[in-house]
């Protein structure tokens, strides 16, 4: 039987919080174990859950501001709800006090519009995943992307309470573990990752043998841990360039650097109304958001997503 769960749509600061903003918020929620039911306005996932199966759970809108989640199948216990409900609260990034950027923002006219509530970035359950999903994006379409995130979550994914037989939905995304047992034909015949897979099967080693903690880049603030010191260990792993750990760095909620790349680039120049637009010149133009500079970059780009 379903249960709901229900979380205030406030973030840490105080502020609104849109929720299908923030479910639309970049193109992850595309790829499995997520699903964008744009129709129906909600999110599912399949998240992992400590002492537990993973879960199946499907985020939407409830009443006087909040949000509501439906966990699919067996009854959880109380101590599995909680997690279910607090690893939801961490995709939603509900930890997150964007007020000081909403004070910069409110006096632009070009995204004073998110005040209302937009600016935050769903991210995955680990960083693990967020890590692992950007080095598919890289140098390849959309739709390859998608193959080989459906190939990683279907083959190597544990599967919920009542996931179907095939395909990814229903299932987690892989552990560190999982991934470096597949081998490195699996990256190449199934996955088809092209010269990504040695990256894939590279980091996912070094996870699970316990050499990399990537969970630990999620947990650093910026003071014990800055952006450049971040950045240079992003760029020290296998297959992350500077776009990838520019998206990587979204995903951690830490938006000082532009994410530059083959769409983001002709996008702003048509935002501007020009044939393109110097790198150098994006930067000055979002110099005064300092370390919300990539953030209001994005939303910029992003708002008719919505």
């Amino acid at each position: 039987m379903a249960r709901q769960l229900e979380f205030p749509l406030r973030g840490a600061g105080g502020e609104p919080v849109d929720l299908w903003r923030t479910l639309n918020s970049h193109g992850f929620v595309d790829l499995p174990p997520m699903l964008l039911q744009e129709q129906a306005r909600t999110l599912e996932i399949t998240i992992p859950i400590v002492g537990a199966r993973p879960r199946t759970v499907s985020v939407s809108n409830g009443n006087d501001g909040r949000g509501t989640v439906t966990v699919v199948g067996p009854t959880l216990s109380e101590r599995a709800a909680a997690r279910a409900l607090a690893g939801v609260e961490h995709v939603l990034r509900l930890d997150a006090d964007l007020s000081r950027f909403y004070e910069l923002a409110s006096g632009d006219p070009d995204l004073a519009w998110v005040t209302s509530g937009a600016g935050r970035m769903v991210r995955s359950p680990t960083v693990f995943e967020d890590v692992i999903k950007t080095i598919c994006t890289t140098n390849c379409t959309w739709s390859a992307t998608k193959r080989m995130v459906v190939a990683l979550v279907e083959h190597l994914g544990a599967p919920a309470p009542g996931a179907p037989r095939e395909g990814p939905y229903g299932r987690a995304f892989p552990t560190p573990q999982a991934m470096a047992e597949a081998g490195e034909g699996f990256y190449r015949e199934v996955a088809r990752a092209g010269y990504r897979g040695p990256h894939l099967l590279s980091v996912a080693r070094s996870v699970a043998e316990g050499d990399l903690d990537l969970e630990v880049l999620g947990r650093a603030s910026p003071e014990d841990l800055p952006d450049a010191e971040l950045e240079r260990q992003l760029l020290a792993l296998p297959g992350v360039g500077p776009y990838a750990a520019a998206h990587v760095m979204l995903t951690l909620g830490r938006y000082s650097k532009l994410i530059l790349d083959s769409w983001t680039r002709p996008a702003y120049a048509r935002h501007v109304g020009r044939k393109a637009v110097s790198d150098a010149a994006m930067a000055r133009r979002f110099k005064r958001y300092g370390s919300y500079a990539g953030l209001a970059f994005w939303l910029i780009l992003t708002r008719d997503w919505v």
